[in-house]
């Protein structure tokens, strides 16, 4: 395992409640290294953070932990199955009717 992915794995299960659910890949392509992240349902509060503040902490590390390897180093975190935004939003109208 690369220091860039492993530094990710140990940072996040650290953060997370159900470590055995953290996965990680890596793919390197023409723009740099992408590490996609992949957690409980959960646990995606935590490791996004309030207002995507511990995502763009993750993100910013993992740039530093690039560089000393002269690599650019990206995260995607996946969404899970059942995630928030995969809930149908209905409308004011839609709710009342419902009543």
């Amino acid at each position: 395992m690369e220091p860039d992915q492993a530094f990710l794995e140990y940072t996040v299960k650290a953060l997370a409640d159900h470590p055995e659910s953290v996965e990680t890949t890596r793919t390197i392509d023409q723009m740099g290294v992408l590490l996609t992240l992949t957690v409980h349902p959960e646990d995606m509060g935590k490791i996004i953070g309030k207002s995507g503040k511990t995502a763009e902490a993750l993100r910013i590390l993992l740039r530093v932990v690039g560089m000393k390897g002269n690599a650019r180093v990206n995260l995607k975190i996946n969404e899970p199955v059942g995630g928030k935004r995969n809930v149908e939003m209905k409308t004011v109208d839609q709710v009342v009717e419902e009543l």
